[in-house]
């Protein structure tokens, strides 16, 4: 039974009716005071006062998690229940609002609103929407909301970021970034920005990122080389060493092989109706082989040598596991 005093608060049909209606009809413009927006300034300072306070990784962002919901449950409740003492069209009003503004919670909404970047959708990328759903939240759990809310608000707001960052070898750096735009491509997320150490446009994967931290330092925005900043990211990472390097002549329509691949997994080339090449990268060469087994067609390896023992390792470990798991 819902308290008298609370019962402003209860789910209304009306209310909700109201909010849908409006956000069909006029979308969610990024507005400065935005709620979304307000929300991740407020995740921004409190995680720098938890830091301040030692109370930094998982456990610091369980804690911030905890502070920042409590608060804002708190706030809109609050607003809810202040405008329900007046007259019956202002409680509607401001409840429809809260409600209104919480639709932006939806993830490409919530995306836009902060200024982070998303490849543009294409037939090729349309595939498994679901799992591409997983990844996106994988990805969110394991870069940890706060790195990317502080990222996102330091490109809003033109503000400088510093943080440490491992690079592909391994070896520990410190950036001083001016932040352009975060991208999303499959499970991962990438901040593009101009690296005033280096003197250049960088691209940083947030899973490499530690303690990243806005500076207070303002910049003018430069203009990136590219378009915008996924096809910027999606050319780094078509362009980047690895140690193994992969081309191989696939069966199968390049149409086929394409939604079978991460966003970020290699370049796709038709050589006909029925054949495509296939060029991928990967440190590890397990990961390679599994990569190649994974497009679903038979293939023609060219390069690496290395690879055709790989796939033969992988056929024979694949082939003892089905044996064993049979039924006599």
């Amino acid at each position: 039974m819902i308290p008298a005093w609370l019962a402003p608060l209860a789910p209304s049909p009306l209310v909700l009716g109201a909010a849908l209606a409006l956000d069909l009809a006029i979308g969610d413009p990024a507005y400065a005071a935005h709620p979304i927006r307000v929300i991740g300034a407020t995740i921004a300072g409190v995680e720098r006062v938890l830091r301040r306070l030692g109370l930094d990784g998982h456990g610091g962002g369980v804690v911030l998690a905890i502070v920042v919901a409590a608060l804002w449950i708190a706030l809109a409740s609050a607003a809810v229940l202040a405008a329900a003492r007046g007259p019956a069209w202002a409680a509607l009003v401001v409840h429809t609002f809260v409600v209104y503004s919480l639709l932006a919670g939806r993830q490409n909404k919530t995306m836009d609103i902060l200024g982070i970047t998303r490849p543009e959708t294409n037939v090729a990328n349309v595939r498994a929407s679901g799992a591409h759903a997983v990844q996106m939240v994988s990805a969110l759990l394991h870069h940890g909301p706060q790195h990317l809310t502080t990222l996102a608000a330091a490109c809003r707001d033109t503000e400088c970021v510093r943080f440490d960052y491992r690079s592909r070898d391994g070896t520990p750096t410190r950036r001083d970034v001016e932040p352009h735009s975060l991208v999303n491509l499959g499970r991962r997320w990438y901040l593009v920005g101009w690296d005033r150490g280096r003197e250049g446009w960088r691209t940083f994967r947030v899973d490499r990122l530690r303690r990243p931290a806005a500076t207070g330092a303002r910049f003018t925005a430069r203009r990136l080389p590219t378009d915008d900043a996924a096809a910027y990211v999606q050319r780094s990472i078509a362009g980047a060493w690895s140690r193994y390097e992969a081309r191989v002549t696939v069966h199968a329509p390049a149409a086929v092989v394409a939604r079978r691949l991460p966003f970020d997994a290699g370049a796709i080339e038709p050589i006909d109706e029925h054949r495509c090449t296939y060029r991928g990268s990967e440190e590890n060469l397990e990961w390679l082989a599994i990569r190649i087994a994974m497009l679903g067609a038979e293939v023609e390896v060219h390069e690496p040598p290395e690879l055709v023992e790989a796939l033969r390792q992988l056929a024979d470990r694949l082939a003892r596991a089905a044996q064993a798991g049979g039924v006599p």
